[in-house]
Protein backbone atom coordinates (compact mmCIF):
# COMPACT_ATOMS: atom_id res chain seq x y z
CA UNK A 1 0.00 0.00 0.00
CA UNK A 2 1.70 3.39 -1.26
CA UNK A 3 1.94 6.63 1.67
CA UNK A 4 -0.42 8.54 -0.21
CA UNK A 5 -3.55 8.41 -1.51
CA UNK A 6 -4.18 7.93 -5.41
CA UNK A 7 -7.02 8.15 -7.79
CA UNK A 8 -7.63 4.28 -6.63
CA UNK A 9 -8.87 5.95 -3.36
CA UNK A 10 -11.63 8.43 -5.42
CA UNK A 11 -15.04 6.91 -6.39
CA UNK A 12 -17.85 9.22 -7.56
CA UNK A 13 -16.26 11.98 -9.02
CA UNK A 14 -19.54 12.78 -11.19
CA UNK A 15 -19.74 16.82 -11.41
CA UNK A 16 -16.59 16.77 -8.68
CA UNK A 17 -14.48 20.16 -9.60
CA UNK A 18 -10.56 18.51 -9.79
CA UNK A 19 -7.71 20.81 -8.98
CA UNK A 20 -4.82 18.86 -11.13
CA UNK A 21 -2.00 20.34 -10.91
CA UNK A 22 0.17 18.92 -13.96
CA UNK A 23 3.89 20.49 -15.40
CA UNK A 24 3.05 21.96 -18.81
CA UNK A 25 6.65 23.39 -18.67
CA UNK A 26 7.95 22.26 -22.10
CA UNK A 27 10.57 23.69 -24.02
CA UNK A 28 9.65 26.47 -26.47
CA UNK A 29 11.66 27.36 -29.80
CA UNK A 30 10.45 30.22 -31.97
CA UNK A 31 6.80 29.71 -30.44
CA UNK A 32 6.85 26.01 -31.07
CA UNK A 33 6.98 23.77 -28.73
CA UNK A 34 9.90 21.46 -29.47
CA UNK A 35 9.20 18.17 -26.77
CA UNK A 36 5.65 17.19 -25.46
CA UNK A 37 6.82 14.72 -23.05
CA UNK A 38 5.74 16.48 -19.87
CA UNK A 39 2.27 16.80 -21.85
CA UNK A 40 2.15 12.98 -22.64
CA UNK A 41 3.27 12.05 -19.01
CA UNK A 42 0.45 13.45 -17.91
CA UNK A 43 -2.53 12.76 -20.16
CA UNK A 44 -3.62 9.31 -18.52
CA UNK A 45 -4.60 11.48 -15.26
CA UNK A 46 -6.10 14.05 -17.07
CA UNK A 47 -8.21 11.48 -19.58
CA UNK A 48 -8.81 9.43 -16.18
CA UNK A 49 -10.60 12.12 -14.20
CA UNK A 50 -12.40 13.58 -16.99
CA UNK A 51 -13.27 9.82 -17.96
CA UNK A 52 -15.09 9.61 -14.23
CA UNK A 53 -17.46 12.91 -15.29
CA UNK A 54 -14.98 15.34 -13.13
CA UNK A 55 -14.59 18.48 -14.56
CA UNK A 56 -10.86 18.94 -14.65
CA UNK A 57 -9.51 21.98 -13.72
CA UNK A 58 -5.34 22.64 -14.82
CA UNK A 59 -3.32 24.11 -12.90
CA UNK A 60 0.85 24.88 -13.82
CA UNK A 61 3.41 27.37 -14.47
CA UNK A 62 5.29 28.16 -17.33
CA UNK A 63 9.08 29.83 -17.51
CA UNK A 64 9.85 32.86 -14.39
CA UNK A 65 7.71 35.52 -14.65
CA UNK A 66 8.38 36.41 -11.13
CA UNK A 67 4.55 37.36 -10.06
CA UNK A 68 3.82 39.20 -12.65
CA UNK A 69 1.74 38.62 -16.23
CA UNK A 70 4.17 38.12 -18.96
CA UNK A 71 2.99 37.56 -22.43
CA UNK A 72 5.45 35.85 -23.42
CA UNK A 73 4.54 33.29 -20.58
CA UNK A 74 1.75 32.65 -20.77
CA UNK A 75 -0.77 28.88 -21.36
CA UNK A 76 -3.13 30.01 -23.04
CA UNK A 77 -1.11 28.47 -26.74
CA UNK A 78 0.36 25.77 -24.61
CA UNK A 79 -3.26 24.87 -24.37
CA UNK A 80 -3.98 24.06 -28.10
CA UNK A 81 -1.00 21.48 -27.73
CA UNK A 82 -2.77 19.74 -24.78
CA UNK A 83 -5.56 19.75 -26.53
CA UNK A 84 -3.79 17.97 -29.82
CA UNK A 85 -2.26 15.06 -27.28
CA UNK A 86 -5.02 14.61 -25.49
CA UNK A 87 -7.75 14.57 -28.41
CA UNK A 88 -10.17 16.32 -26.47
CA UNK A 89 -11.42 19.87 -26.18
CA UNK A 90 -9.41 22.07 -23.65
CA UNK A 91 -11.11 25.60 -22.57
CA UNK A 92 -8.67 28.34 -21.26
CA UNK A 93 -9.31 30.92 -18.83
CA UNK A 94 -7.22 34.09 -18.80
CA UNK A 95 -6.64 33.92 -14.75
CA UNK A 96 -5.92 31.02 -12.09
CA UNK A 97 -7.76 32.87 -9.73
CA UNK A 98 -10.82 35.75 -9.64
CA UNK A 99 -13.83 36.19 -11.35
CA UNK A 100 -12.54 35.00 -14.73
CA UNK A 101 -11.31 31.95 -13.17
CA UNK A 102 -14.20 31.38 -11.32
CA UNK A 103 -16.61 31.88 -14.55
CA UNK A 104 -14.55 29.44 -16.57
CA UNK A 105 -15.14 27.01 -13.98
CA UNK A 106 -18.51 27.96 -13.18
CA UNK A 107 -19.38 27.32 -16.87
CA UNK A 108 -18.25 23.80 -16.90
CA UNK A 109 -19.77 20.52 -17.46
CA UNK A 110 -18.81 16.97 -16.40
CA UNK A 111 -15.93 15.71 -18.31
CA UNK A 112 -14.61 19.31 -19.46
CA UNK A 113 -11.18 20.12 -19.24
CA UNK A 114 -10.29 23.66 -18.37
CA UNK A 115 -6.56 25.14 -18.25
CA UNK A 116 -6.18 28.17 -16.07
CA UNK A 117 -3.35 30.52 -17.18
CA UNK A 118 0.34 30.34 -15.50
CA UNK A 119 0.00 30.54 -11.91
CA UNK A 120 2.79 32.10 -11.39
CA UNK A 121 1.34 35.48 -12.57
CA UNK A 122 0.58 35.99 -9.20
CA UNK A 123 3.67 36.37 -6.65
CA UNK A 124 1.58 34.25 -3.90
CA UNK A 125 2.59 31.25 -6.19
CA UNK A 126 6.07 30.80 -5.06
CA UNK A 127 5.41 32.57 -1.51
CA UNK A 128 2.84 29.98 -0.06
CA UNK A 129 1.16 32.77 0.25
CA UNK A 130 -2.05 31.59 2.19
CA UNK A 131 -4.73 34.23 0.92
CA UNK A 132 -3.18 32.81 -2.59
CA UNK A 133 -4.19 29.18 -1.82
CA UNK A 134 -7.27 30.05 -0.79
CA UNK A 135 -8.53 31.77 -3.97
CA UNK A 136 -7.23 28.70 -5.88
CA UNK A 137 -9.17 26.20 -3.52
CA UNK A 138 -11.98 28.31 -3.91
CA UNK A 139 -11.87 26.63 -7.36
CA UNK A 140 -12.09 22.84 -6.51
CA UNK A 141 -13.40 20.25 -4.48
CA UNK A 142 -10.35 17.67 -4.88
CA UNK A 143 -6.62 18.60 -5.18
CA UNK A 144 -4.66 16.12 -7.33
CA UNK A 145 -0.91 16.65 -7.84
CA UNK A 146 0.81 15.25 -10.93
CA UNK A 147 3.81 16.93 -11.02
CA UNK A 148 6.83 15.51 -9.49
CA UNK A 149 9.02 17.52 -11.23
CA UNK A 150 7.74 20.82 -9.02
CA UNK A 151 7.45 18.53 -5.84
CA UNK A 152 10.60 20.12 -4.31
CA UNK A 153 8.77 23.36 -3.83
CA UNK A 154 6.69 24.43 -1.16
CA UNK A 155 4.26 26.81 -3.84
CA UNK A 156 0.55 27.24 -3.23
CA UNK A 157 0.11 24.86 -6.52
CA UNK A 158 2.16 22.38 -4.65
CA UNK A 159 2.30 22.24 -1.55
CA UNK A 160 -0.46 24.50 0.02
CA UNK A 161 -3.62 22.96 -1.76
CA UNK A 162 -3.10 19.61 0.27
CA UNK A 163 -3.84 21.50 3.07
CA UNK A 164 -7.20 22.73 2.09
CA UNK A 165 -8.96 19.78 -0.09
CA UNK A 166 -8.64 16.18 0.38
CA UNK A 167 -5.49 15.22 -1.71
CA UNK A 168 -4.55 13.00 -3.94
CA UNK A 169 -1.55 11.63 -6.43
CA UNK A 170 -2.00 11.19 -9.83
CA UNK A 171 -0.87 8.51 -12.05
CA UNK A 172 2.22 10.18 -13.31
CA UNK A 173 3.08 11.19 -9.34
CA UNK A 174 1.93 7.65 -8.29
CA UNK A 175 4.72 5.88 -11.05
CA UNK A 176 7.29 8.41 -9.81
CA UNK A 177 6.96 7.54 -6.09
CA UNK A 178 6.92 4.04 -6.81
CA UNK A 179 9.92 3.73 -9.39
CA UNK A 180 11.56 5.59 -6.62
CA UNK A 181 10.78 4.16 -3.80
CA UNK A 182 12.31 0.92 -5.61
CA UNK A 183 15.65 2.79 -6.32
CA UNK A 184 16.88 3.62 -3.20
CA UNK A 185 14.80 3.63 -0.40
CA UNK A 186 13.86 -0.19 -0.42
CA UNK A 187 15.64 -1.41 -3.13
CA UNK A 188 16.93 -4.51 -4.07
CA UNK A 189 20.62 -4.84 -3.67
CA UNK A 190 23.38 -4.93 -4.91
CA UNK A 191 22.66 -1.22 -5.57
CA UNK A 192 24.91 0.86 -8.25
CA UNK A 193 24.46 4.48 -8.68
CA UNK A 194 26.56 5.60 -11.98
CA UNK A 195 26.87 9.88 -11.31
CA UNK A 196 28.28 11.64 -14.64
CA UNK A 197 28.25 15.01 -15.55
CA UNK A 198 30.84 18.05 -15.94
CA UNK A 199 31.41 19.41 -12.27
CA UNK A 200 31.61 17.96 -7.94
CA UNK A 201 30.51 21.15 -7.11
CA UNK A 202 27.00 20.88 -8.05
CA UNK A 203 26.74 17.13 -6.72
CA UNK A 204 28.32 17.23 -3.22
CA UNK A 205 25.12 16.43 -1.38
CA UNK A 206 24.39 14.03 -3.84
CA UNK A 207 27.27 12.06 -3.81
CA UNK A 208 27.43 12.60 0.23
CA UNK A 209 23.87 10.66 0.28
CA UNK A 210 24.47 8.27 -2.03
CA UNK A 211 27.69 6.48 -0.23
CA UNK A 212 25.79 5.68 2.39
CA UNK A 213 23.04 4.07 0.48
CA UNK A 214 24.41 2.15 -2.48
CA UNK A 215 26.96 -0.77 -3.00
CA UNK A 216 29.19 0.78 -5.41
CA UNK A 217 29.09 4.72 -6.88
CA UNK A 218 30.84 5.00 -10.62
CA UNK A 219 32.19 8.36 -11.29
CA UNK A 220 31.86 9.54 -14.55
CA UNK A 221 32.42 12.94 -16.88
CA UNK A 222 34.48 15.93 -15.76
CA UNK A 223 33.81 15.01 -12.19
CA UNK A 224 35.67 11.62 -12.58
CA UNK A 225 38.84 13.81 -13.52
CA UNK A 226 38.28 15.88 -10.14
CA UNK A 227 38.35 12.57 -8.16
CA UNK A 228 41.93 11.20 -10.10
CA UNK A 229 43.54 14.46 -9.64
CA UNK A 230 42.42 13.92 -5.72
CA UNK A 231 44.37 10.90 -6.02
CA UNK A 232 47.37 12.65 -7.56
CA UNK A 233 46.98 11.96 -10.69
CA UNK A 234 47.26 14.30 -13.83
CA UNK A 235 44.60 14.77 -15.56
CA UNK A 236 45.93 17.19 -18.62
CA UNK A 237 43.55 19.80 -19.30
CA UNK A 238 40.59 17.86 -18.67
CA UNK A 239 37.63 19.78 -17.42
CA UNK A 240 38.39 19.96 -13.51
CA UNK A 241 37.78 21.13 -10.15
CA UNK A 242 41.35 20.99 -8.05
CA UNK A 243 40.47 22.74 -5.63
CA UNK A 244 37.60 20.21 -4.57
CA UNK A 245 40.35 17.54 -3.28
CA UNK A 246 39.80 18.23 0.44
CA UNK A 247 36.17 17.25 -0.45
CA UNK A 248 36.54 14.21 -2.90
CA UNK A 249 38.41 12.90 0.45
CA UNK A 250 35.80 13.33 2.72
CA UNK A 251 33.46 11.44 0.49
CA UNK A 252 35.73 8.81 -0.37
CA UNK A 253 36.24 8.68 3.48
CA UNK A 254 32.43 8.50 4.15
CA UNK A 255 32.28 5.58 1.27
CA UNK A 256 34.99 3.21 2.81
CA UNK A 257 33.46 3.65 6.01
CA UNK A 258 29.58 2.66 4.62
CA UNK A 259 31.44 -0.35 2.41
CA UNK A 260 30.71 1.34 -0.69
CA UNK A 261 32.68 1.47 -3.73
CA UNK A 262 33.82 4.36 -5.87
CA UNK A 263 34.58 2.93 -9.37
CA UNK A 264 36.69 5.30 -10.83
CA UNK A 265 37.77 4.88 -14.82
CA UNK A 266 40.95 3.21 -15.54
CA UNK A 267 41.51 4.77 -19.09
CA UNK A 268 40.03 7.62 -21.20
CA UNK A 269 39.52 8.85 -24.92
CA UNK A 270 41.37 11.94 -24.80
CA UNK A 271 41.69 14.39 -27.36
CA UNK A 272 42.99 18.16 -27.82
CA UNK A 273 40.20 19.61 -29.50
CA UNK A 274 36.44 19.36 -28.00
CA UNK A 275 34.69 18.88 -31.65
CA UNK A 276 33.26 15.87 -32.89
CA UNK A 277 35.29 13.59 -34.61
CA UNK A 278 38.33 15.14 -33.26
CA UNK A 279 41.65 13.03 -33.30
CA UNK A 280 41.57 11.39 -30.10
CA UNK A 281 43.15 8.34 -28.62
CA UNK A 282 42.55 5.89 -25.62
CA UNK A 283 45.41 6.22 -22.72
CA UNK A 284 45.32 5.16 -18.92
CA UNK A 285 44.38 7.33 -16.88
CA UNK A 286 48.14 7.87 -15.42
CA UNK A 287 49.00 8.59 -18.61
CA UNK A 288 46.81 11.23 -19.93
CA UNK A 289 49.55 13.57 -22.25
CA UNK A 290 49.68 17.25 -20.72
CA UNK A 291 47.93 18.81 -24.00
CA UNK A 292 45.04 16.85 -23.67
CA UNK A 293 41.72 16.64 -22.02
CA UNK A 294 39.74 13.60 -21.12
CA UNK A 295 36.25 13.60 -23.10
CA UNK A 296 35.19 9.84 -22.56
CA UNK A 297 35.57 6.90 -20.68
CA UNK A 298 37.38 3.98 -22.27
CA UNK A 299 36.83 0.87 -23.23
CA UNK A 300 38.75 -1.09 -20.15
CA UNK A 301 36.58 1.43 -17.87
CA UNK A 302 33.29 0.51 -19.45
CA UNK A 303 33.86 -3.28 -19.30
CA UNK A 304 34.13 -2.72 -15.52
CA UNK A 305 31.59 -0.29 -15.07
CA UNK A 306 29.61 -3.05 -17.23
CA UNK A 307 30.30 -5.42 -14.83
CA UNK A 308 28.98 -3.66 -12.31
CA UNK A 309 26.24 -3.36 -13.87
CA UNK A 310 25.60 -7.29 -14.41
CA UNK A 311 26.36 -7.62 -10.28
CA UNK A 312 23.42 -4.68 -9.73
CA UNK A 313 19.67 -5.68 -8.79
CA UNK A 314 19.17 -2.06 -8.91
CA UNK A 315 20.44 1.01 -10.70
CA UNK A 316 20.40 4.70 -10.40
CA UNK A 317 21.79 6.79 -13.34
CA UNK A 318 22.25 9.97 -13.17
CA UNK A 319 24.60 11.95 -15.50
CA UNK A 320 26.51 10.99 -18.66
CA UNK A 321 29.97 8.97 -18.35
CA UNK A 322 31.57 11.52 -21.29
CA UNK A 323 30.68 14.81 -23.66
CA UNK A 324 28.37 12.00 -25.02
CA UNK A 325 26.91 15.31 -27.16
CA UNK A 326 29.80 14.96 -29.50
CA UNK A 327 30.90 11.59 -31.18
CA UNK A 328 32.63 9.97 -30.83
CA UNK A 329 32.78 10.45 -26.74
CA UNK A 330 29.16 9.44 -26.78
CA UNK A 331 30.84 5.49 -26.67
CA UNK A 332 31.07 4.95 -22.84
CA UNK A 333 27.42 6.24 -22.25
CA UNK A 334 25.81 4.47 -25.05
CA UNK A 335 27.43 1.23 -23.77
CA UNK A 336 26.44 1.14 -20.68
CA UNK A 337 23.06 2.10 -21.49
CA UNK A 338 22.26 -0.63 -23.77
CA UNK A 339 23.82 -3.22 -21.14
CA UNK A 340 21.81 -1.54 -18.37
CA UNK A 341 18.50 -1.63 -20.87
CA UNK A 342 19.02 -5.71 -21.66
CA UNK A 343 19.24 -6.49 -18.12
CA UNK A 344 16.14 -4.49 -17.49
CA UNK A 345 14.19 -6.32 -20.25
CA UNK A 346 15.77 -9.11 -19.16
CA UNK A 347 13.87 -9.22 -15.62
CA UNK A 348 17.57 -8.97 -13.78
CA UNK A 349 17.76 -4.93 -12.91
CA UNK A 350 15.58 -2.64 -11.68
CA UNK A 351 17.07 0.72 -13.40
CA UNK A 352 15.89 3.90 -12.43
CA UNK A 353 17.07 6.93 -14.59
CA UNK A 354 17.15 11.20 -14.37
CA UNK A 355 17.99 14.81 -14.77
CA UNK A 356 18.20 16.59 -18.11
CA UNK A 357 21.17 15.48 -19.67
CA UNK A 358 20.69 11.48 -18.65
CA UNK A 359 17.35 11.68 -20.32
CA UNK A 360 18.99 13.13 -23.54
CA UNK A 361 21.76 10.40 -22.86
CA UNK A 362 19.43 7.93 -22.80
CA UNK A 363 17.73 8.45 -25.66
CA UNK A 364 20.69 9.24 -27.84
CA UNK A 365 21.81 5.34 -26.85
CA UNK A 366 17.72 4.32 -27.93
CA UNK A 367 17.32 2.90 -24.62
CA UNK A 368 14.95 5.59 -22.75
CA UNK A 369 11.90 3.04 -22.93
CA UNK A 370 13.37 0.48 -21.80
CA UNK A 371 14.73 1.26 -18.37
CA UNK A 372 12.34 0.73 -15.80
CA UNK A 373 11.62 4.75 -15.12
CA UNK A 374 13.30 7.69 -16.41
CA UNK A 375 12.04 10.67 -14.46
CA UNK A 376 11.85 13.83 -16.60
CA UNK A 377 11.68 15.53 -13.09
CA UNK A 378 15.48 17.59 -12.81
CA UNK A 379 15.45 19.49 -9.83
CA UNK A 380 13.21 17.03 -8.17
CA UNK A 381 15.08 13.71 -8.91
CA UNK A 382 18.33 15.54 -7.95
CA UNK A 383 16.97 16.74 -4.87
CA UNK A 384 15.30 12.95 -4.05
CA UNK A 385 18.67 11.46 -4.83
CA UNK A 386 20.55 13.91 -2.09
CA UNK A 387 18.02 12.68 0.19
CA UNK A 388 16.53 16.16 1.03
CA UNK A 389 13.15 16.46 1.99
CA UNK A 390 10.18 17.16 -0.97
CA UNK A 391 7.51 19.39 0.18
CA UNK A 392 5.04 18.76 -2.64
CA UNK A 393 5.03 14.61 -1.84
CA UNK A 394 5.59 15.01 1.70
CA UNK A 395 2.18 16.87 1.64
CA UNK A 396 0.45 13.96 0.02
CA UNK A 397 1.17 11.58 3.02
CA UNK A 398 0.07 13.32 5.77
Amino acid sequence: MPAFKTLDDLTDLSGKRVLLRVDLNVPVKDGKVTDTTRIERVAPTIMELSGKCARVILLAHFGRPKGQAVASMSLEPIAAIVENVLDHRVHFAADCIGETAQKAVDSMVDGDILLLENTRFHAGEEKNDPDFTKALAKNGDIYVNDAFSAAHRAHASTEGLAHLLPAYAGRTMQSELTALEKGLDTPARPVVAIVGGAKVSTKIDLLKNLVKKVDALVIGGGMANTFLAARGIDVGKSLCEHDLAATVKEIEAAALASGCAIVLPIDGVVAREFKADADNETVDVTAIPADTMMLDVGPKSVEAINAWITKADTLVWNGPLGAFEIPPFDAATVSAAQHAARRTQEGLLVSVAGGGDTVSALHHAGVAEDFTYVSTAGGAFLEWMEGKPLPGVDVLKN
